[in-house]
């Protein structure tokens, strides 16, 4: 008489894969990488060129999905890689490109990205200078009402501005910023290497003083502050 059948059922080499923890890890760390390529992804801000609106150390969001709907825009604060034209990038060891990989994965820790956060000035085809009598800066001919410009270049109406001999040293342009470009300035004008620093104090823009960001090189637009807890923060179009 033969022994009652084993009703057991074994998992299949295709179950057990599913179940396994390492699956659910890859699987968790993949939809992360897909999250932070398409839709949003955490940056740390690398220096105080945007202060006061964003502190060095700042864990902000940048919205990856902003742009591939539309293009960047004037008073979007914006992160994008650093273009070759900006200088080299620093040289990293093959353990810290390792650990930038995994930081660029989980969105936290060191980033292979060497990312800069600016506010875009000027869109591709338009002009900019600086200053107006009063020392605002103009694009296309209208001045710009930028409150969270709160540390800017000296500039004195009659004394020291954009008429006087030296100039101000806040003074530039006029820039026509290239197709496909953009001109972008930090908020601490006053201690921001952007697009116009080479062009600052000179009575016309040189050939080739400003330095542009290309299109391809946008990373995504600042949408909050996410740490500290005491600087949490959303921004809306023009910050």
């Amino acid at each position: 008489m033969t022994s009652s059948a084993d009703t057991t059922v074994r998992p299949t080499r295709w179950r057990r894969v599913r179940r396994s923890p390492l699956t659910h890890l890859a699987l968790a760390l993949l939809l992360l990488a897909l999250v932070q390529g398409f839709v949003i992804k955490p940056f740390q801000v690398p220096s105080e060129s945007m202060s006061p609106t964003l502190e060095t150390g700042d864990r902000i969001l940048a919205s990856r999905i902003a742009y591939s709907v539309s293009a960047p825009g004037a008073g979007d604060i914006a992160v994008f890689s650093r273009p070759e034209s900006w200088g080299p990038t620093a040289e990293r060891s093959p353990l810290r490109i390792a650990v930038g990989w995994v930081g660029d994965i989980v969105g936290f820790g060191p980033s292979n990205h060497d990312a800069l956060v600016k506010r875009i000035v000027g869109e591709p085809g338009s002009t900019v200078r600086c200053c107006t009598d009063q020392g605002a800066v103009e694009v296309n001919g209208i001045p710009l009402a930028e409150e969270y410009v709160v540390n800017d270049l000296p500039f004195t109406p009659g004394v020291s501005d954009c008429t006087t001999t030296p100039l101000s040293p806040r003074c530039f342009g006029p820039i026509t910023v290239p197709d496909g470009e953009f001109l972008v300035m930090g908020d601490n004008r006053a201690n921001s290497a952007d697009s116009v620093i080479a062009c600052r104090g000179i009575p016309s823009a040189s050939a080739g003083c400003a330095r542009f960001v290309p299109r391809g090189d946008m990373l995504g637009k600042v949408v909050s502050i996410v740490w500290p807890l005491d600087r949490l923060r959303l921004f809306s179009d023009g910050g």
